[in-house]
């Protein structure tokens, strides 16, 4: 059938929750209404369950090209919208990076007819490809990425002239990774003098420290407002880059954003003894204090996104010493399921939930007809049980490395079904094995 009525649903939808009923027809939401005929339609009776709108991730790394053995588009995709995500934008940190336009455009056709979720693809600035940055497509590119501290290959942004040009030519977000490439140098050094290349992981947030968090993220603030450039912070960790960042405007107005991601939200640096290198990410999980800082400042709007920074490694590669175990984990399955055990916690509640992680990523890239259940934008849907309890373990996990650093955690919620596009993509452990997510666009 073309058309599916989703019946008896908890809406959670631009601040408010509802019940109703919602018909999907040719990929579209058609109709919202408190109680719509079952008629000739495919019926999904939630019985009371949330629905959402599909979860938008603005940062992942599903590793293809390049890195397959780890992730790979469809893989990660599967994993994905296991865990009620619809749409992610995918970093350039690939094997070739993406940092020309034809490599770009090569990664939109490894994505088309394999990839479970929709997508886009962050093109990546360098010190030498600013031209081609300038010919970027808005309308069809989610955007640029700079990499302001340590980076693969030569995808470190360092030159103040090439990096003050990129800030005034470009009209698309701007998203950086932001810690100071010198301090972290110098902590490393000093680390490396002490314990060789088998450094205590506990040390991993003095190595990259609050200091290089804030020198490179107040730097970047200061060039986007000389150059009136449009620029969002990733994946921030500290309280004291809180202050760099208002909720005196509506997200609509500022030139500057801001985002958190999932392991700093959860964990802080009293982990380290139990989860070692399985929570070792750039920036680092820092302390309570900033995790309690990073919250504040979420509830408040200052922080505009919850994102994943999903970023797969084997469990062989994260068990080598500290200075060889790369940086990074699995999230994409986990990432809604952990922000609902904070709403049953009393910490957050389900409408700003959806406002952070649907409606606002899809507002700050302009994404078109996407992250909210309206009528005539696409069925990107997520449906949740909030009392389906789970536990993490290796038969459950979808990701291509094989390992959660939630495993053996207790979930409160589960996500039952999610839609891409109208099309029934995951439905409680079973995947469709049709590959239906769209590339995105823009209105730009």
């Amino acid at each position: 059938m073309d058309s599916t009525l989703i019946k008896n649903a908890l809406v959670v939808n631009e601040g408010q929750k509802f019940e109703a009923d919602v018909l999907v027809r040719s990929g579209r939401i058609e109709k919202i209404s408190g109680q719509i005929p079952a008629a000739d339609h495919s019926v999904v009776d939630l019985q009371g369950n949330l629905l959402l709108p599909g979860i938008i991730d603005d940062q992942v790394h599903f590793r293809e090209p390049g890195l397959t053995h780890k992730g790979d588009i469809a893989s990660e995709s599967r994993a994905a919208v296991a865990g009620g995500i619809t749409t992610y934008m995918e970093q350039p940190n690939t094997n070739p990076q993406t940092t020309t336009l034809e490599k770009l455009e090569a990664k939109f056709a490894l994505a088309a007819g394999r990839s479970s979720a929709n997508y886009s693809f962050l093109f990546g600035g360098t010190n030498d490809n600013l031209e081609e940055l300038k010919r970027l497509d808005k309308k069809s590119c989610s955007g640029v990425k700079l990499f302001l501290g340590s980076s693969t290959g030569n995808m470190l942004v360092d030159d103040e002239q090439v990096l003050e040009s990129i800030f005034s030519n470009t009209e698309m977000v701007i998203s950086a990774h932001c810690e100071d490439e010198t301090t972290i140098r110098e902590n490393m050094e000093r680390y490396r003098s002490k314990y060789g290349d088998d450094i205590p992981v506990q040390y991993h947030p003095l190595i990259r420290s609050e200091q290089a968090c804030y020198l490179s993220s107040s730097k970047a603030i200061a060039l986007a407002r000389k150059t009136g450039a449009r620029l969002h912070v990733f994946h921030l960790s500290t309280g004291k880059e809180m202050d760099l960042f208002t909720n005196e405007i509506p997200l609509e107005d500022k030139q500057i954003t801001a985002e958190v991601c999932i392991h700093h939200l959860w964990f802080s640096d009293e982990d380290y003894k139990d989860k070692g290198t399985l929570i070792k990410w750039n920036p680092a999980v820092k302390t309570a204090t900033d995790r309690d800082e990073l919250w504040k400042a979420l509830l408040d709007d200052r922080i505009d996104v919850v994102a994943t920074d999903h970023a797969p490694h084997t469990l062989e590669e994260k068990s080598q010493v500290y200075t060889k175990a790369p940086s990074g984990g699995p999230l994409v399955q986990h990432a809604l399921p952990a922000m609902l055990d904070k709403y049953h916690e009393g910490v957050i509640g389900l409408e700003k939930i959806v406002e952070k992680m649907c409606h606002n990523p899809a507002r700050l890239f302009d994404i078109e007809k996407r992250g909210f259940i309206r009528e005539g934008y696409y069925a990107d849907l997520a449906a949740v049980d909030l009392k389906g309890s789970w536990k993490v373990s290796k038969e459950n996990i979808a990701y291509k490395c094989g390992w959660s650093p939630f495993e053996g955690h207790q979930f409160k919620s589960k996500v039952t079904h999610t839609w891409v596009n109208g099309h029934l993509a995951y439905h409680n452990g079973n995947y469709s094995e049709q590959r239906k997510g769209m590339r995105l666009t823009f209105d730009r």
